[in-house]
């Protein structure tokens, strides 16, 4: 797969669809996997944070033409936060034992896609710095 921001936008969008879907309709299924108790509050807050993934798929499923401006620099240096925040609140998670090793996948994909998109990001900065954009 060509990375680029087309391409890795598209990866995005489709990880954060299936992580809303999982979420809304199998709140179980995460939290099982982490070795985290599932109550009716888990299940609460993980299908309220179902419709925050879907959104940000959907916002990286939208933009993935977009031409390269201000506005994707946004998206790109948001989800990047996010990502990394996530994977270190999953490591902070597991090294209290408020997880198991389970959450350690999750950490895994939230580091590679931050830097799936750092990496989007540099190549955009080095071909604007250069004049030769074309994302």
């Amino acid at each position: 797969m060509n990375v680029n921001f087309r391409n890795l936008a598209i990866l995005a969008a489709l990880v954060f669809f299936a992580l809303g879907f999982a979420w809304m309709f199998a709140p179980n299924f995460f939290p099982s996997r982490w070795g985290v108790e599932f109550s009716y509050s888990v299940g609460l807050i993980g299908r309220r944070g179902a419709a925050l993934y879907v959104g940000i798929g959907f916002m990286f499923f939208s933009a993935r033409n977009a031409e390269p401006s201000s506005a994707r620099s946004a998206l790109v240096k948001g989800l990047i936060v996010a990502c990394l925040t996530l994977a270190g609140l999953g490591v902070f998670e597991f090294l209290t034992r408020h997880a198991r090793s389970g959450i350690l996948a999750a950490v895994a994909i939230e580091v590679a896609l931050a830097l799936m998109f750092v990496g989007v990001a540099r190549i955009e900065h080095a071909r604007h710095e250069t004049g030769t954009f074309s994302l």
